[in-house]
């Protein structure tokens, strides 16, 4: 099939045929099965590391070490299945952020996306004043344009480098969200909201640093027609997550998948996750046990968030999180964006970006389209 109905996606000297990112989704969803499939596919693959040394023998006694050899692993298990691109999900929350990202860089992950807070800084073993002759493009994860001013100011001013491309994330994702309670349903804060406003606040940086900077939309991203609609608003990109989850090729077990087949729109909620962020979630049996404050009995080997207060925590959102990626959906639940109920089926990752593909060329034809064929960013 021939992707030409769609505008290619370039980040530096990245050339992306289909401008499609596949969300970071932790704890063992997104690994390099999935990612590799949609690099192959033409698309951005992405390997999430928020838990990924969970699945590793020794993370009960040695979980730092075990998520860097984890990650350098399906680095490369993803490398030796496609030559597409690659990038590595990591969370700026993490305790070991600043051990894994020399990883990534160094393995040779094409993209490096820094979500779940403020990378204003970043480990003093990269070459900080050299960061723009690295081949890794950054990519931080933000939630308004002030978080996007902050982090581009604050750039400029350390390393004299700016992000080389920025995904804006809007209230409608799954998993933990950039957002307050109230905001998640306020009309202030959607997704067609925020996203004119970050492209304004790095157009100076662009000008000062002569570099264009492409915004990628995400957060509640499902048809074709979505992809189209937040393009035409200024997006170069878009970032989807549930309906990668509805693949073969999803490193999460067919017990995860199956609570996204079977859930209704009254399923999805919002949860207040014990490491102090609203998210978004899909009703089971384990949140509504968790859900009026009764204590889970568990062992924290090492406490993998900051901002986990794990004395106090009812529940390890790590442990339950691992049940469900294993299959174990009575010990754990699944995150999922507001979508997650109009899933239907299982397909391959290589139907659904044909899928939506032609979904786009649809609707190009229908509204027009004021964007290039290529779009040179």
């Amino acid at each position: 099939m021939s992707f030409r109905k769609i505008p290619t996606l370039r980040i530096g000297d990245l050339e992306v045929e289909v401008p499609i990112i596949q969300g970071g989704m932790g704890v063992g969803i997104s690994l390099s099965g999935l990612a590799s499939a949609v690099a192959e596919a033409g698309g951005i693959g992405v390997i999430a590391t928020a838990g990924i040394g969970l699945f590793e023998p020794d993370n009960l006694t040695n979980l730092k070490e075990a998520n860097k050899r984890a990650l350098l692993k399906e680095i490369r298990k993803a490398r030796a299945k496609t030559d597409g691109i690659i990038g590595v999900n990591i969370m700026v929350a993490v305790t070991d952020y600043d051990e894994l990202i020399p990883c990534a860089v160094d393995e040779g992950a094409d993209i490096l996306f820094l979500s779940a807070g403020l990378p204003i800084k970043l480990p003093e073993t990269l070459p900080l004043d050299r960061l723009g002759e690295l081949p890794i493009k950054f990519v931080p994860v933000v939630s308004s344009a002030r978080a996007a001013k902050i982090i581009f100011r604050s750039w400029a001013k350390q390393f004299n480098h700016i992000p080389d491309a920025v995904v804006v994330e809007g209230p409608l994702a799954g998993g933990h969200l950039g957002f307050k309670k109230e905001q998640i349903n306020n009309p202030d804060y959607t997704l067609e909201k925020i996203l004119p406003e970050v492209i304004s606040a790095i157009k100076p940086y662009e000008k000062l640093f002569i570099k264009s900077v492409p915004v990628i939309a995400a957060g509640g991203i499902y048809t074709g027609a979505d992809i189209h609609k937040f393009m035409q608003l200024g997006a170069q990109g878009v970032q989807m997550g549930t309906r990668f989850v509805a693949t073969y090729e999803c490193d999460a077990s067919m017990e995860f998948k199956n609570v996204y087949l079977n859930c209704k729109q009254e399923d999805i909620i919002i949860i207040d996750s014990p490491v102090g962020l609203p998210g978004r979630a899909i009703l089971d049996n384990f949140l509504q046990q968790v859900s009026p404050g009764v204590k889970k009995t568990f062992k924290c080997p090492w406490k993998c968030l900051r901002t986990c207060d794990f004395k106090n925590t009812p529940y390890c959102i790590a442990l339950a999180l691992t049940n469900a990626k294993k299959g174990n959906m009575e010990e754990g639940f699944a995150f999922a964006g507001a979508n997650a109920h109009r899933v239907d089926k299982i397909i391959s990752v290589k139907e659904l970006i044909e899928t939506l593909v032609e979904e786009y060329g649809c609707s190009n034809e229908v509204f027009g389209d004021s964007l290039q064929t290529d779009i040179n960013v």
